[in-house]
This record gives structure tokens, C-alpha cells and sequence, in this order.
């Protein structure tokens, strides 16, 4: 039985109970990651980063965040040739960030491309180590002002969203979603890395799950001046498939068993063209573009058996745009209730805004909860409804967070 109350007076909150099997237990479940060095993330934390400086530029001249939008995002693959022993990059990346900003404002002018083309560059330089933003990437400014209704959300005295949207976050991670994200954070720790120096930053990991077995296949792109020869090539490849293989294993909890495939387009009779070798450890530079909102949800993965939105939150603007702040905050929500309210196994948080309305009073808030086994969902709901109530109630402290590029959204 669902129920339905009123939170601080004005909040709908629509609390009903979930059936059916928790992803967890289901007998199928796949999950991707994107890593830092994919096309698809530098573009989500480039665009993330031009929306952070043009705050910091905002705030600082004005006392306030103004209308952006920096969502807008293409990176144009480059030209190289990598060989074995190191090859050579021909033509650059080309880097497309887009949409809308404010360009003037309190008598101040702000020089948004130039904002725009440091933050890109900034990010390049300190995420992507073989990567020189000077000489490998052109970063090109498309950002215009916006229109006069949407930048006049800015000046009201209430917050209102500015756009109608809805969101969903979940809770709590399966084991094959946090065992996705630590593959790719371990795979591109400073550790691992020193160890395999021949190792890129570019890297993709596709998990299925059958019952208790995991098979994870990973694509890692190789530096290829840290690669001699076709031989040590392949006894690298196995090296690490054997290392991530060994790390993974020793961080089962209900699962029996993980294998993982690395890498697997080689064929060793087709020469360096049988091998994936790169000159700056990401496919963008030759192989493959990339596009905002095509990478990782904001919790870190693309998790197929989920409900997903279609929102890209990277470079929204974080204190209006619902389609951004709802996105994060469903999972902080969900992520709270399931921490804090004993007897839910498993919960999925829904918000939806309406253009014009405060963000903190959203069109419609709702979680289904999975209760443990011999929990009541009408006695959980008062603390679902509370839990809802007091991240409503602080979302503006959410926000800030936001515009400081406290929370990663990729």
C-alpha cells in the first residue's frame, strides 16, 4: 500500500513498495564504465569544468552564479600513428564546448570562450598525463548569451527550476556496480600505473553477471613508446589481465568468481594492427570522438538493468537547472534513506520538476522501497518522508556543492 503525505506543508511525497527481484538477486546483470581517459568522460568533465570556473567567475564578480549552460560538448578525434617504440601525433584533437552563457552582467563583461578554453585545458593537463593540451588537443568555444526569459530566472528572488524535468536515483550499489567502478579507479590509480607504465588512461569496462559468476572485458589502451615489441605486447596484456583479475577476487563478497577478458580485438598475426596501441593513451586521439551524456551516469556507471534518465547533468547549471540537481540529488536521497531507514534492502527515488516551480518544492517526489524480508512499508514510510523532507529542505547547500565541482558527475 502506498502512502502519500505532505512534507514541510508542501512537498507530495508518494512512498509505495517495490516487487519483484532486487537487481542484486537477478539471474542477469550487465554494467559499463567509462574511465578518465575515454572521449565520452573528457567530454562530461571538461563540460562539468567550464561550468565550475564560469561560477567561480560569477561569484566572484557578482556575488551570484548567472544563466550557463555548458552541456554542449564534441571531441573530434585527432590523427596519430602509433608504433611499436613510440609514433607520432599528426593532427590534434579538436574539442567543442557549447551552449549558453552570460556575457554581461552588473556592469562586468565576462570573457566566457577564454574561461571556457582555460578550464578545458586545465582538466586536460592534470587528468590526461600523456596528453600536452597545448600541442594535442584545439579547444574551441561555441558559448552564446541565452534567451531573455531563461536568464531572467536569474534575478528572481525565488529559485525557480528552469526546465521541466524528471530524475531517478537508486540505492544501494550492487556488488557488480561498485566492483565496475573499483576495476577502472584501480585500473587508473597512480599505483597501478607506476607498475604498468604502458597503460592508458582510456579505458572501457563491460560486466555481465550470470547468477554467482562475473566475466568482466575490458579495453585498455597501451602507450605505445612503453612497448618494444609485438612479444612484450602480449606478455604485458597478460600481466595485467592476471593483476586486475588477482585485485577483483580479493574483493568478492557474495559472489563466487570473476574472469576478465583484456583487450580482446588483438590477433598476434596481424601485426601492429593486431594490437591496441596508442601514442597518448586515449582512442580520441585517432580512433574514436566523444559527446556529452554519453558516458557514465553520475554514480559512476551505465547500469543497463536500472531505470535510467536522459538527462546529461555534466555543465548544467547547478543551482537552476532540476535536470542536473535532481539527478544527483535522487541518488543522495536514495543513498540516505537506504543508510538511515533500517529494513530496506533496496530503493528508488523519483523527482520531477516543473519549470518555473521552486527546486526545493519539487512537481512530484516519490521512492519505491524493496522492504527486508518481514518489514512493513507503511511503518517504514514516516522516515522515507522525513529523510525527503530534510534534503529538500538543505538543497540549496546541495547546490552550493555543485557550483564548488564537489560532486562528480561522471
Amino acid at each position: 500500500m502506498a502512502s502519500t503525505r505532505m512534507a514541510s506543508g508542501r512537498h507530495p511525497i508518494v512512498v509505495e513498495p517495490l516487487g519483484g527481484t532486487p537487481v542484486a538477486a537477478q539471474r542477469v546483470e550487465i554494467v559499463e564504465r567509462k574511465g578518465v581517459g575515454h572521449p565520452d568522460t573528457i567530454c562530461d568533465a571538461v563540460a562539468e569544468q567550464v561550468s565550475v570556473e564560469l561560477c567561480r567567475a560569477y561569484l566572484d564578480a557578482v556575488g551570484r552564479v548567472l544563466h550557463h549552460n555548458a552541456d554542449k560538448g564534441f571531441l573530434v578525434a585527432g590523427h596519430t600513428i602509433p608504433r611499436l617504440g613510440g609514433g607520432e601525433v599528426l593532427e590534434p584533437m579538436r574539442l567543442l564546448v557549447g551552449d549558453r552563457a552570460t556575457t554581461d552582467a552588473g556592469g562586468r563583461h565576462f570573457d566566457v570562450a577564454a574561461i571556457a578554453t582555460a578550464a578545458a585545458r586545465g582538466w586536460i593537463g592534470a587528468h590526461l598525463r600523456h596528453v600536452d593540451p597545448e600541442r594535442h588537443v584545439v579547444v574551441e568555444s561555441t558559448l552564446k548569451p541565452g534567451s531573455v526569459e531563461l536568464t531572467d530566472l536569474f534575478g528572481r528572488e525565488t529559485i525557480g527550476a528552469n526546465d521541466t524535468s524528471a530524475a531517478m536515483g537508486y540505492a544501494p550499489l550492487s556488488e557488480t556496480e561498485r566492483l565496475v567502478i573499483a576495476a577502472e579507479r584501480y585500473l587508473n590509480g597512480s599505483t597501478f600505473q607506476a607498475a604498468f607504465p604502458e597503460a592508458g588512461q582510456d579505458i572501457k569496462i563491460m560486466a555481465c553477471r550470470t547468477d554467482a559468476t562475473l566475466g568482466l572485458t575490458v579495453a585498455l589502451a597501451f602507450v605505445d613508446r612503453f612497448v618494444p615489441s609485438a612479444a612484450a605486447y602480449f606478455e604485458r596484456k597478460e600481466a595485467i589481465r592476471r593483476d586486475l583479475q588477482a585485485y577483483l577476487s580479493a574483493q568478492l563478497e557474495h559472489l563466487d568468481a570473476v574472469t576478465v577478458d583484456l583487450n580482446t580485438l588483438d590477433d598476434p598475426t596481424r601485426g601492429e594492427g593486431g594490437m591496441y596501441l596508442t601514442v597518448l593513451g586515449t582512442s580520441a586521439e585517432g580512433g574514436d570522438c566523444g559527446q556529452v551524456g554519453r558516458g557514465n551516469r553520475v554514480n559512476g556507471v551505465i547500469p543497463l538493468n536500472r531505470p535510467i534518465g536522459s538527462e546529461a547533468a555534466a555543465g548544467k547549471n547547478p543551482v537552476r537547472h532540476v535536470g542536473k540537481i535532481y539527478t544527483l540529488l535522487t541518488h543522495h536521497i536514495a543513498d540516505r534513506i537506504q543508510r538511515e531507514v533500517p529494513g530496506i534492502d533496496e530503493v528508488y527515488v523519483w523527482l520531477c520538476s516543473q519549470i518555473g516551480r521552486p527546486i526545493d518544492d519539487p512537481w512530484l517526489a516519490s521512492a519505491q522501497v524493496r522492504p527486508a524480508a518481514g518489514a512493513d512499508v507503511r511503518e517504514l514510510s514516516p522516515a522515507v518522508e522525513r529523510v525527503f523532507a530534510r534534503e529538500l529542505a538543505a538543497i540549496e547547500g546541495f547546490t552550493e556543492r555543485l557550483t564548488r565541482g564537489e560532486l562528480r558527475v561522471w
